[in-house]
């Protein structure tokens, strides 16, 4: 970018000024509060911008109906053999996409019971309207990011002498979003969010450049109030600290302003993809990731939100048993990438609203500015040298998924895992909705001889969707997979860990949502010191839990059976 350019764009940035907000900050033994006078509920849902914006979706939703009605007449002149044969042709059409199985088991039901209005839904959701642009995007910066974050080879060969499977999967990732594999790295691993909250405070008392958080959910309490806290002194001390969050938390966690709020205490804050009155089928990818990056030398990862009920502060559905890690050294930076590269392509940038407005050869010349400018606000995050961490050792490789691309990341990883298991695989999950080829590999692995077990919520926060695990059970149990429930509450724990050597602790859920439809993150790990740690963590967590066999599914109320079996036919849609 020109120095020009640059010139004129801080003049104009100085010339707005900072947003100004009549926000009083309350600090007491909680922590900070920003929030404090509003209050969640129905009367505050009913009164809020969501409800507005929820209003003027439906009224839009009805215009549509009303058109639709308008062509009422028309399409009652068609005959049933016209509307069968738009069914047909879409069918044709579905069969030969790259949707999974049970995706197009799904939409092919849809579709016989409502052959035109089934068609008309089906391709408007695969127009995907309202997300192209952030595809485009984030392409774009994974693709700058190339020249700055590669692949160490020496890095690569080592670990395919260790162990060629995962090598495979190195391979695989840099492809897939450029995630390399990294040595010179240690991960502390937490069973519980309480644990990774104590860690996550000292720590970011000792950031001195940037503060980088991305959170599926952030709610004002004691545990946000603390860490906010902290936050808005370190801003007073120079560091730059950036808050990124999913525009979700909008319908009951937080005031519609709460961004604002934020950048009055000098916090930058961006929100992903927060609703607007337009149809758009966008909304469906949401930012689930969990990511804290601390001067790009220190990471936090797994499934913690930012909320009380995290760390046990709280409970809404008994003990909430819940896994983090914190990762220091190089790999940090393929974390600080996934942060910027979210937070890139959350915003559209002057430049490229300029370009609309521009002929093609000025469009040319500001794409160019807009890939500079971008190439640069990504290196400049990147320490030239990390330090190398005590206790670091074996291979780490922080990997991300997108809605947006073709690859399935998370689900292939997962499978891999399954597939290369010689002695065993034990899991963690809060939910279980599975498409075909997750649950073949689930089953294959157990037919085969290792011993596959999976921790479901013994008390579920969503009870029809676990009526639907429920149903999925069986099929896995009879493959001999064992399956058990958490006794003492709710299992939000996405854990992987095999033969003693593998590990995976993340953002990603074994359902649908996350190997489909939302941004993931997770932290990939071979033959580091906390593996054992997290295997020991899974057999204490066993200690409380209940095993699930056919007798206990046959008990299940016939109210469980039956809204499980009808939810298994939509279940790609949960």
């Amino acid at each position: 970018m020109s120095e020009e350019r640059k010139d004129q764009d801080n003049n104009a940035r100085k010339a707005r000024g900072p947003r100004k907000r009549d926000v009083q900050a309350v600090v007491d033994e909680n922590g900070m509060s920003i929030a404090s006078k509003w209050k969640s509920g129905l009367l505050s849902l009913i009164f809020s911008r969501f409800a507005l914006i929820f209003g003027m979706l439906v009224l839009e939703a009805a215009v549509i109906l009303m058109i639709w009605s308008m062509f009422d007449e028309m399409l009652t002149k068609l005959s049933a053999w016209g509307i069968t044969a738009v069914g047909i042709g879409t069918l044709l059409y579905l069969i030969n996409t790259d949707i999974d199985a049970t995706g197009k088991i799904t939409w092919m039901l849809i579709i016989a019971v409502l052959p035109f209005f089934g068609a008309l839904f089906y391709f408007w959701t695969r127009m995907e309207f309202g997300h192209r642009r952030i595809a485009a995007r984030v392409r774009q910066i994974t693709d700058l990011s190339r020249d700055t974050l590669q692949q160490d080879e020496d890095v690569y060969k080592r670990l395919k002498r260790a162990d060629r499977d995962s090598a495979s999967i190195a391979s695989y990732t840099v492809k897939a979003g450029n995630f390399p594999v990294y040595e010179n790295t240690k991960v502390t691993y937490f069973p519980f969010g309480q644990d990774k909250f104590e860690a996550l405070l000292v720590r970011l008392e000792g950031a001195k450049k940037f503060i980088f958080l991305e959170y599926f959910i952030i709610q004002e309490g004691y545990m946000w109030g603390k860490i906010l806290e902290i936050l808005s002194r370190k801003v007073q001390e120079g560091v730059e600290v950036r808050v990124l969050f999913d525009g979700t938390n909008f319908l009951s966690k937080v005031p519609a302003d709460y961004h604002e709020r934020l950048r009055s205490l000098g916090i930058q804050c961006r929100v992903w993809s927060p609703l607007r009155p337009i149809i758009t089928s966008s909304y469906n990818y949401r930012d689930h990731r969990k990511i804290l990056v601390i001067d790009g030398e220190v990471a936090f990862n797994g499934g913690v939100n930012l909320a009380d009920e995290y760390i046990n502060r709280t409970h809404p559905y008994g003990v909430w048993k819940d896994t983090a890690v914190m990762v220091e050294g190089e790999a940090v930076t393929s974390f600080t990438l996934m942060f910027l590269t979210t937070w890139n392509a959350s915003s559209v940038s002057p430049g490229e609203r300029q370009k609309k407005r521009l002929s093609e050869e000025e469009r040319k010349a500001v794409e160019e500015d807009i890939k500079a400018s971008t190439r640069e606000s990504i290196n400049s995050y990147f320490p030239q040298q990390v330090p190398v961490p005590r206790g670091s050792g074996g291979f780490v490789l922080p990997y991300g998924d997108s809605p947006l691309d073709e690859y399935k990341v998370g689900e292939m990883i997962y499978m891999d895992v399954l597939n290369t298991a010689e002695d065993y695989v034990y899991m963690m999950s809060p939910y279980l909705i599975l498409d075909g080829e997750l649950e073949t590999a689930l089953k294959f692995a157990a037919q085969r001889g290792v011993d596959v077990r999976l921790i479901l919520p013994g008390v579920p926060d969503k009870k029809a969707v676990f009526a639907l695990a429920k149903a999925t059970c069986k099929s896995l149990i009879k493959g001999g997979v064992k399956i058990y429930t958490y006794t003492p509450g709710f299992v939000h724990a996405k854990v992987f860990v095999s033969d003693d050597r593998k590990a995976i602790v993340g953002t990603i859920n074994l359902d649908y949502r996350s190997l489909y439809h939302h941004f993931e993150c997770a932290t990939y790990m071979v033959d580091t010191g906390c593996v054992s740690d997290i295997k020991e963590d899974y057999f204490k967590t066993l200690e409380d839990c209940e095993e699930i066999t056919l007798e206990t599914l046959r008990n299940e109320s016939i109210i469980t059976k039956a809204t499980g079996a009808v939810l298994k036919m939509i279940a790609p849609m949960l």
